[in-house]
């Protein structure tokens, strides 16, 4: 064993932070990757739609790259892999939900030639030096797995997602048994997530929110609309369950909400007799009382069904004071603004709003305390590496596995980027490789850096000036202008002064050279720039981007 070569284990996403999951795991020359996910936009990351991990380092190791193993389908876990696959690409692995899931983004974006392999749990894939078997864990959406990965070095047990469910919708409990079995055959390493490593105690079990479901809508009277994530299936099934118990229709809104129900009953995932859904185009032709409608917004984005419903915005839907509004989430760390914002305006369109601290409509699919603790009960590690949270919940479950009797010095609290090297008998830091966030703006792909959003977010506060000017270069002297446009900075109608004045300070910089060449440009330039920019400031303390323009000519 002391020749062994050493496993290294490299965070990429999914530490210090809760999305954008990515790990890699590297002995000798193959790497294999498990999960590759995104994270929403932070609210200083002006018109972002997306952000993924930066993958430079797997890009300059490609040709080592084997495969890539998929915990589950929730977005902070595939969120990326269209753009990441499309440089990177290798075969995948997953349950058939996860790839189905992944399919669709990947065809999206038309990413053509990646081999799926379908697994299912206690399955074993054989990948480079890697074997990884796959075992069922309970979460919020079908076909979540943690993983147990063995090579030479050792077995690292990475949980995924997961929490100990009893009684889950499916009937399939986490498999406590085969953790056992790995835990009794020698663990090196135990990745476990943290996200709800605050909370004490155990999480409800998901079948119990289908009672609160019944109970809403035996008292509706009009149409009840669930927000709610697309791919918690196990929970769209007790909803739809609960509207057919009550004889009405389904009704499925949003993008995601459509794409992903349609593939779940495909896969037979969810299960919706003959009859009992409806087009959106169709709704008027049933009472209100016959309709469930399922959308997304559940996290108050901007363009989601439930938030363009709210605000008068969709082409077909409007909230009714007569409508029942359950949103079926907790809103995640950074949304809670935009939540709020949908449901102070769903409140203003009359309609009853049901939410979490209201009803038991949300339980979640994280592992609290004691369900952790069993985990690592089960597992036995030799080391210790939290995942999946922000650096508190990393430093308490650190602290949690040293009650347990972990040494300290066995545990690694990572961050992005740091390669972890083990082996039976060591564990260590080996530096560091290139990570961060890569913003994802339409179809353009890192090409918003800082610089662009502190722009944005300048032109967002303060707004925009442009001075045009034209000059004739033949005789150097100016022929029109300044002309002074306002965009988001004040009404020009109202504030004729403000603008008179700046074109007194523009002309008067004109004035001071006896005769403009070509090369004083950039200068002019500049001077009306710092010269505005302090007459402004001075005058009504605001300071916005200024943007000369000066036309040559000839």
């Amino acid at each position: 064993m002391a020749n062994t070569p050493k496993l290294r284990i490299i965070p990429l996403g999914g530490v210090d932070e809760i999305g954008k999951n990515m790990t890699a795991f590297e002995y000798e020359d193959d790497i294999l990757i498990v999960d590759c996910g995104s994270i929403f936009p932070k609210e200083d990351m002006l018109g972002i739609d997306l952000v993924i991990p930066d993958t430079t380092y797997l890009v300059s190791n490609r040709h080592r790259v084997k495969g890539y193993v998929f915990t589950h389908g929730h977005e902070d876990h595939i969120g990326a892999t269209p753009y990441v696959l499309s440089q990177v690409p290798a075969p995948i692995y997953g349950t058939k939900l996860t790839l189905a899931l992944i399919d669709l983004k990947l065809r999206e974006h038309r990413v053509n030639g990646i081999p799926y392999h379908a697994v299912q749990p206690r399955d074993e894939v054989k990948i480079g030096q890697f074997t990884v078997k796959f075992i069922k864990v309970n979460h919020s959406i079908s076909g979540a797995c943690a993983l147990a990965i063995t090579c030479p070095a050792g077995t690292v047990v990475h949980s995924g997602d997961f929490k100990i469910d009893y009684t889950p919708v499916d009937g399939e409990v986490t498999d406590l048994s085969t953790l056992a079995a790995v835990g009794d055959k020698g663990v090196l390493c135990l990745m476990c997530e943290s996200t709800n490593i605050e909370r004490p105690g155990y999480t409800m079990s998901e079948r119990k929110i289908g009672e609160t479901f019944v109970n809403q809508f035996r008292n509706a009277r009009g149409r009840v609309i669930v927000a709610m994530f697309s791919s918690n299936i196990h929970r769209l099934q007790q909803v739809i369950d609960s509207a057919i118990r009550f004889g009405r229709k389904v009704c499925f809104v949003g993008r995601s909400m459509v794409s992903v129900s349609r593939v779940a009953m495909q896969l037979g995932e969810l299960v919706i007799p003959a009859g009992y859904t409806v087009e959106l185009d169709d709704l008027d032709s049933y009472p209100d009382d016959e309709l469930l409608i399922l959308t997304t917004g559940s996290q108050g984005e901007p363009m989601s069904g439930l938030t363009r419903m709210a605000f008068s915005e969709h082409r077909k839907l409007q909230i009714k004071p007569s409508d029942k509004v359950i949103i079926s989430a907790t809103p995640i760390p950074g949304n809670e603004k935009f939540v709020s914002r949908v449901i102070n305006q769903l409140y203003r369109c009359g309609a009853e709003v049901i939410y979490e601290s209201m009803a038991e409509v949300h339980v979640s699919g994280h592992a609290c305390q004691e369900e952790i603790k069993l985990m690592h009960t089960l597992v036995r590690p030799r080391y210790f590496i939290p995942i999946h949270g922000e650096y508190r919940m990393l430093w308490q479950h650190a602290e949690l596995a040293e009650t347990l009797g972990m040494e300290r010095r066995n545990i690694v609290l990572p961050a992005a980027g740091q390669v972890i090297e083990m082996g039976s008998d060591s564990l260590s830091i080996a530096g560091t490789v290139p990570v961060g966030e890569v913003l994802v703006d339409g179809l353009g792909i890192g090409d918003v850096s800082n610089i662009v959003l502190r722009d944005r977010k300048h032109l967002s506060q303060d707004g925009l000036i442009i001075v045009a000017m034209a000059f004739d270069r033949t005789n150097g002297i100016l022929v029109s202008g300044p002309d002074v446009i306002s965009r988001g900075f004040v009404y020009v109608r109202e504030n004729e002064d403000i603008i008179e004045s700046t074109r007194e300070v523009v002309r008067a910089i004109i004035a001071s050279y006896d005769r403009i060449e070509g090369s004083d440009w950039p200068s002019i330039k500049n001077r009306i720039k710092d010269e505005l920019h302090r007459f402004i400031y001075e005058k009504i303390k605001r300071n916005p981007m200024i943007l000369p323009i000066i036309v040559d000519l000839g």
